[in-house]
């Protein structure tokens, strides 16, 4: 119990302690992962925030990891992974919307362009790709010594990331106990789930995505894909979410991010309306695998909207209930 806790017990009140991680700059604790993964500095922002940097032994790099503590940090507190760090908070208002919800936000960067995943071979651009390692062996339990957590975790993506966070759920039984995919594409080894990503690094990425799960009819792609995998998301926490493509409430002018920019606007339209078309299909037939096989799991399907940050903002709003449950807050 800290003196700032036993003060406050003393004098009746319930202020809630202060936080040793950011009045100190250091972590709780420090633990290294089996293979070597460790903390290797931690960097201040602000009252509230702070960056973990984190030595992956797999990938041989820092890996840094942007944190958002607890409203009250009186107590060990659950963690949300929210991936892709800098461009979701950016884009979205995570940090307002969770800023008074007594859950560790953390959200690692680097691992977009490579879904999240460990790639088969080193790609020329991208390099070395140990994500899935990196995020359900290596991350955790610096995270957990770090921040004194309560070890309890939830996950949370959208687009490609959507996809990520199913195959991390499917790859790390128990770890996450809830799991919110907003417009992902759960059908990674499909034709059209190919497709997706091939598309997807071509305009949006890096890499090649035979140097991460091989041809096309390398056995990894479905050793990968979330729809194959499905059963081992029973007892799992689910909250997936789709627009149709069809234009929206945010494809006009004034929509989040186009501010007024035609091109942006038209762009939202005319390649975002097709991707969620795409990803619609697929969650669609995830869901129904989840039905065959009697796991539940909350789902929207908005009946318009394209691929596109609005509508993720919005999901995660919808979802919080259900990642609350899991988080136990």
């Amino acid at each position: 119990m800290t003196a700032v806790t036993v003060m406050s017990l003393c004098l009746g009140g319930t202020v809630a302690a202060a936080d040793p991680v950011v009045d100190t700059g250091r972590a709780l604790g420090s633990v290294a992962a089996p293979n070597g993964s460790k903390l290797d500095h931690v960097t201040v922002i602000d009252p509230r925030h702070l960056t973990l940097h984190v030595f992956s032994a797999s990938m041989q790099r820092v890996v840094p990891v942007y944190v958002q503590r607890p409203a009250d940090t009186s107590a060990p507190r659950p963690t949300l992974y929210f991936l892709d760090g800098q461009i979701r908070r950016e884009k979205t208002d995570v940090e307002e919307f969770l800023a008074d919800q007594n859950v560790n936000v953390v959200s690692p960067s680097g691992g977009e362009n490579a879904y999240w995943t460990d790639w088969k071979s080193p790609d020329p651009v991208m390099g070395v790709n140990k994500w899935k390692t990196f995020m359900t062996q290596e991350l955790p339990p610096v995270v957990d010594a770090a921040l004194g957590t309560n070890g309890v975790n939830a996950l949370a993506g959208m687009s490609r990331v959507g996809t990520a966070a199913l195959q991390l759920a499917i790859a790390a039984p128990g770890l996450f106990r809830g799991v919110a995919a907003y417009s992902g594409c759960a059908l990674t080894s499909d034709p059209l789930g190919q497709l997706l990503i091939k598309i997807t690094m071509d305009n949006y990425g890096y890499g090649n995505p035979a140097n991460m799960y091989g041809e096309p009819d390398d056995p990894a792609w479905s050793a990968n894909d979330p729809f194959v995998h499905a059963a081992e998301l029973r007892g799992t926490e689910l909250f997936l979410s789709n627009g149709n493509g069809l234009p929206g409430r945010y494809e006009t002018l004034d929509g989040p991010g186009i501010e007024g920019n035609v091109g942006v606007l038209a762009r939202q339209i005319y390649a975002g309306g097709p991707i969620e078309a795409v990803t619609n299909y697929c969650t669609h037939r995830f869901t129904d695998r989840l039905e065959e096989l009697e796991i539940p799991a909350t789902t929207s399907f908005r009946n318009s909207g394209t691929h596109s940050w609005g509508y993720w903002q919005d999901d995660l709003h919808d979802s919080w209930p259900v990642l609350a449950r899991a988080l136990g807050v």
